[in-house]
């Protein structure tokens, strides 16, 4: 009597199953899926679209208000002058400036009010909605706050001295903007960062605490690894957004004691020289300025996720 072979190892597994085609209802509720998408689609495409490829051609004209009868094509003339200009290298820097300190100083204390709304014992509903006021004003009336804050005949803050107005030097303006960019934001950031907190499993600095692990080695081997997307992510939205920052800078300085941005010089270009052309080509270099960030901080986000997936 013959015995019956045995597969064994992974000869045994069996063969994964072939993904079958699309049912009539799956079709179905699939082309229902994309009927009720297709509205907000279309009208995505042209609130952002339509401007966005508008704007791209008429940096390619060469289209001043003040002249409308010398209109013309002239190809990427309008992005050479913009690049050749030292003035648009000097707003670059300006807004590099502002944006790596603000999102800096903001990500070291948003961490510390995200550690404190994480592990507050009581009152935490409270605390979190002090903490998020500022969040909650608009920019151009924080940045008026600010402003009267610091002025030496009717503000309160004499950290300049009590005759001195802080905007008449470039350096003491960057510090106000810079600080008024932090107290507005930082609860943004502190909102994203607690959202990672609150994915860290206790029992994991539970039995690092047992394990003789003090407060700091818990937090740099334990929590900031594990929440090191959540970090990312707040700090790709806050530089996105501190790159583009207008609202702060236009209403403190407008541009005065060489503090102008690359969005201050757009504006004054467009709105007040009334060159579209050559306005449109300043909007055109932030945009693409804007998704070079963004593709840099994604490509280190998908690499960061894939080291820690490999790592676990």
């Amino acid at each position: 009597m013959e015995s019956a072979a045995v597969p064994a190892g992974p000869a045994a597994a069996q063969p994964a199953p072939r993904k079958g085609k699309l049912s009539d209802r799956a079709r179905a509720e699939r082309k229902t899926a994309y009927l009720l998408c297709a509205p907000a689609v279309v009208v995505m495409a042209a609130v952002t679209g339509y401007p966005i490829l508008y704007a791209l051609w008429l940096s390619l004209h060469k289209f001043d208000l003040r002249f409308p009868s010398d209109n013309k094509w002239v190809g990427l003339n309008n992005y050479g002058e913009v690049l050749s200009s030292s003035t648009w290298w000097q707003d670059v820097f300006n807004t590099g400036v502002i944006t790596v300190f603000s999102v800096a100083i903001e990500l070291v204390l948003g961490m510390l009010v995200a550690l404190v709304m994480h592990r507050a014992i009581f009152g935490r509903g409270p605390v979190r909605a002090a903490i998020l006021i500022p969040y909650g004003i608009v920019t151009v009336v924080a940045a008026f706050a600010w402003k009267y804050a610091f002025q030496p005949s009717t503000g309160f803050v004499h950290i300049f001295g009590a005759n001195t107005d802080p905007f008449s030097s470039r350096f003491d303006s960057f510090v106000v903007i810079i600080a008024t960019e932090v107290w507005k934001t930082t609860p943004f950031m502190a909102l994203l960062l607690l959202a990672g907190l609150a994915l860290v499993p206790d029992e994991l600095l539970e039995a690092a605490k047992v394990d003789g692990a003090n407060a700091f080695q818990r937090f740099f081997r334990i929590t900031l690894p594990l929440i090191r997307p959540a970090i990312l992510v707040a700090v790709l939205f806050r530089t996105l957004d501190a790159f583009r920052i207008f609202d702060t800078v236009f209403i403190q300085t407008r541009g005065a004691q060489d503090t102008e941005t690359v969005s201050i010089l757009g504006y004054n270009v467009l709105i007040n020289r009334v060159n579209i052309g050559l306005g449109s080509a300043v909007s055109v270099l932030i945009f693409i300025a804007v998704i070079a960030i963004a593709v840099l901080f994604t490509k280190g986000l998908g690499a960061t996720t894939a080291q820690q997936r490999g790592e676990t």
